[in-house]
């Protein structure tokens, strides 16, 4: 799952960039070696050396502990609960066959309509699920459609009018870290990653290009 979805997991905040990726696979990881574990544990026993069982035991319980304390310290995995959402439809769950590229554009329209016209890009909390629900279209449709027009997956997508936003607090004088709050972003480095990616330049120095043209 972690591989095809490539960064597009329906509950994860878009502002957090890679970080929910990588605690969902160091998750994953753990419970790889709980099962490594087992098998261990079996081998033991088989093998009659049970005097090694509690050792095992107590490495894995130890790994297990770490994995729940490392999920609950990071706030990048949302849940995503909206009451102001209308409730997601069942059918969100499946990819429409048969969508063609007219499907897309209008898809794509829809969204920047919900983007811009609401300016939803700027929060922070913002999920594909949360995108999904307000336009009642399935999010493997969203998704779906991003990738086939634009060839991105939905957060760079979503980051390119954070960006925009951005550079137009950059250039009325706001200081980096204000610009980057107030566009939605809650993480420097992904800030900093996004902008140079999309603008070429570092905030601090499209800041100062801008004060001097």
């Amino acid at each position: 799952m972690l591989h095809r979805q490539a960064g597009d997991f329906a509950h994860m905040r878009l502002a957090s960039g890679h970080i929910p990726s990588l605690v969902w696979r160091f998750i994953a990881l753990a419970l790889i070696a709980s099962a490594i574990s087992d098998v261990m544990i079996i081998a033991a026993k088989t093998g009659g050396n049970d005097q090694i069982v509690g050792v095992i035991l107590s490495v894995t319980s130890s790994m297990a502990l770490l994995t729940i304390g490392f999920l609950c310290l990071s706030p990048d995995i949302a849940i995503d609960i909206d009451t102001n959402d209308p409730p997601e439809n069942p059918a969100s769950s499946h990819i429409p066959r048969n969508v063609d590229i007219t499907e897309h554009k209008s898809t794509m329209i829809q969204l920047e309509d919900l983007l811009v016209g609401q300016r939803l890009y700027l929060d922070p909390d913002l999920t594909l699920a949360r995108i999904s629900r307000r336009m009642g279209i399935p999010l493997k449709q969203i998704s779906a459609a991003i990738n086939a027009t634009t060839g991105e997956n939905v957060s760079r997508y979503i980051n390119k009018f954070r960006i925009e936003h951005a550079c137009n607090e950059l250039g009325r004088g706001q200081n980096v870290t204000t610009a980057m709050l107030s566009s939605g972003f809650n993480t420097k480095s992904n800030f900093n990653r996004e902008f140079l990616r999309i603008t070429g330049k570092t905030p601090s120095q499209w800041q100062q290009q801008s004060q001097a043209d």
